[in-house]
């Protein structure tokens, strides 16, 4: 009983989504362009995903977990941004560090809009060295050529009119 108490206050004194402050579209340049880290998955739909594979458009690598509240709220801006982009080369990749499909796929479920880029399955967390990431989200943007273009830490709002353009110039 004293469980459904403290459950109950959690959500009772939890901020709603209107409280928190609005994501930002930044993203930041990376300086020095260098080849991205490899990167070979499988998907949630059994598929492997190999970046190396990939050149020629533009990449979105997003690093994210179920138990991360930025990663939430970016979610279904990550969805918007593929459906917008698609077309013009830009894949939409995102990896999830360290759960298994078992907790990935009910989260999944309660996402409006669902996702429909492919989920990478990173349970061993191995690719988070390789790609020097120190915190949930992070995003990486891989230019046509291969080579790292932009980074972003902490939630996004990827559908946002200026950071699509950002994308869409690196195919210029």
């Amino acid at each position: 009983m004293r469980w459904l108490v403290v459950l109950w206050l959690s959500l009772w004194l939890a901020p709603s989504q209107a409280d928190l402050p609005p994501l930002t579209h930044n993203l930041t340049a990376i300086a020095e362009a260098s080849p991205a880290p490899e990167l070979r998955l499988l998907s949630m739909d059994d598929e492997m995903i190999d970046i190396d594979s990939l050149k020629g458009k533009v990449v979105v690598v997003n690093f994210w977990a179920t138990w991360c509240p930025p990663c939430i709220r970016e979610m279904p801006s990550l969805e918007a941004l593929h459906q917008e982009t698609k077309a013009r080369g830009v894949v939409v990749l995102a990896v999830n560090i360290g759960e298994d499909i078992d907790t990935i796929f009910p989260f999944l479920g309660s996402v409006e809009p669902s996702p429909s880029f492919p989920i990478l399955l990173d349970s061993d967390s191995s690719s988070l060295s390789r790609w020097k990431v120190r915190g949930l989200p992070t995003t990486f943007v891989v230019a046509p050529d291969g080579s790292l273009a932009y980074q972003a830490v902490g939630g996004r709002e990827f559908s946002h009119p200026d950071l699509i353009e950002q994308l869409l110039h690196l195919m210029d």
